[in-house]
């Protein structure tokens, strides 16, 4: 059995896990939040007002869930020490604060990103919601940390070095590509015109530079990694570990050039 199957077929035994919860209680507030959509109609700069909670709940809901699969392939000894413990309280600390004002702004039809119209907005924005957003993603690179050094954990050689790879190029890039999206003060690198077209599904921008695309792709180097090592190991191909190093490598380059793109100004699919 390959280890990402073995990871869900133990999921339910041997102890409760909080990423779980998270995962769960994220879940229900993507719920919610595609639920209340239905009814409330109004919207933020041409957008539904309940978009932006439902994109963030998904995305945190894929990230704890995540983080639980890894999690249960750690030995005893890390799952049950303090240093992952602290670490579970600071991404709960951070996941119920960034929501909560999320959820509060979408109530009042008013933006929780780039929003400085008042002393509170701004502090709110700019030192709970960063501070919680860099806590989310050092999280995730100190538990690649801690897989790497995990000697004990139920991995195989590559999927350990996929996960701690995978990890920790998630909090690099998005710290990079993050930091300046809010130092940015907006998504653009240019003008996007109302009623300009957009990629669909997404909602980028199609004619301008657009640093969405770039932030989307650091996010999920932690998943898109261990998948790889997944059916690496499915398909039993030799040298695993070095084809993982080397799309980790071709994976940043990407995310880079896209990133390199948007600062130029350049839509990644233009549409006029």
């Amino acid at each position: 059995m390959s280890s990402l199957e073995t990871s869900f077929s133990k999921i339910g035994n041997e102890y409760p896990s909080p990423f779980r919860t998270l995962a769960v209680a994220a879940t229900a507030l993507f719920l919610l939040s595609a639920l209340w959509g239905f009814f409330d109609t109004r919207l933020i700069d041409g957008s539904p007002v309940w978009m932006k909670p439902l994109k963030f709940a998904l995305s945190l809901a894929i990230l704890f869930g995540t983080l639980e699969i890894v999690e249960r392939r750690l030995s005893e000894r890390v799952r049950n020490g303090w240093t992952l413990s602290i670490t579970v309280l600071v991404m709960t600390a951070a996941f119920l604060s960034e929501m909560a004002y999320i959820f509060f702004q979408a109530a009042q039809a008013e933006d929780s990103h780039f929003n400085y119209s008042t002393p509170f907005h701004e502090f709110m924005y700019t030192v709970v919601m960063a501070g919680g957003a860099v806590a989310l993603v050092a999280c995730v690179g100190l538990i690649g940390w801690l897989v790497k050094r995990d000697d004990e954990a139920d991995l195989s050689p590559v999927m350990r070095e996929a996960i701690w790879l995978g990890f920790i190029l998630s909090f690099v890039l998005t710290m990079i590509v993050a930091g300046f999206l809010s130092s940015n003060g907006g998504r653009f690198v240019g003008i996007h015109p109302e009623g300009a077209p957009t990629i669909p599904l997404f909602g980028w921008s199609g004619v301008t530079g657009d640093l969405r695309p770039a932030h989307f792709l650091s996010l999920h180097a932690m998943q898109v990694l261990p998948l790889l090592a997944f059916w690496l190991e499915r398909r039993k191909v030799k040298r695993a570990i070095r084809v993982v190093r080397s799309v980790a490598v071709g994976y940043t380059l990407v995310t880079l050039t896209v990133f390199s793109m948007a600062l130029a100004g350049i839509p990644l699919i233009p549409l006029a």
